[in-house]
């Protein structure tokens, strides 16, 4: 998986931009300087570097060194700090309540049941009263194909999200198409599903 990743990172431009994803930021309100936040396959560093932008201390997570490398770079450039740290989120021993935020951005890598480690491993990060953003891509992509998985056991549905947070309060769950501007990878016409979750304190 690292070696897929390495050689999808390795242009010299950066594959996913460099800009914050759009429904990210349109979730800044929730941001307070100081608050802890784990953000999950970051890439090159797009969000984590937004994130450490508004104050946040981050964590940015991926399993790729290539483009880690290109992240704090990035971060070099922006001039904020973030702790950057190389590893498989297959095998990865999450921290327990160790986040405010945590944030997964179309990281949508892993099928049914290897995914679920990834998830159970996001709710135990996060503190209690703490907040989990997520986006991703629903089966319809496959038929826009302007990026994402082909699996559709990849993929999320509103049912899933609900599924995999239950008992946790929903601030937000939307299915919905959108125009995405995200480097070379993932443009036009894309369904997606995005969730803001809040674990019960």
């Amino acid at each position: 998986m690292s070696q897929f990743w390495n050689e999808r990172f390795a242009a010299d431009h950066y594959v996913f931009g460099t800009s914050p994803n759009e429904f990210l930021a349109s979730q800044r309100s929730r941001l307070r300087p100081g608050m802890r936040a784990l953000a999950v396959a970051d890439g090159e560093g797009r969000n984590g570097v937004w994130l450490a932008e508004q104050g946040v201390e981050v964590h940015a997570v991926d399993a790729s060194h290539v483009a880690l490398a290109k992240a704090a770079r990035l971060a070099e450039a922006r001039h904020v700090s973030v702790h950057f740290e190389e590893v498989d989120l297959l095998t990865w021993r999450f921290p327990e309540a160790a986040y405010d935020l945590v944030v997964g951005i179309f990281f949508q890598f892993a099928p049914h049941p290897e995914r679920l480690h990834i998830i159970d491993g996001i709710k135990r990060a996060v503190v209690p009263g703490g907040e989990v953003i997520l986006q991703g891509y629903t089966p319809r992509q496959i038929a826009y194909g302007t990026g994402g998985p082909k699996d559709p056991s990849q993929l999320w549905t509103p049912a899933l999200l609900e599924e995999w947070f239950a008992g946790w309060h929903i601030a937000h769950l939307r299915e919905h198409d959108t125009e995405l501007q995200e480097g070379t990878h993932h443009v036009g016409l894309s369904a997606v599903v995005e969730m803001v979750v809040c674990r019960p304190g």
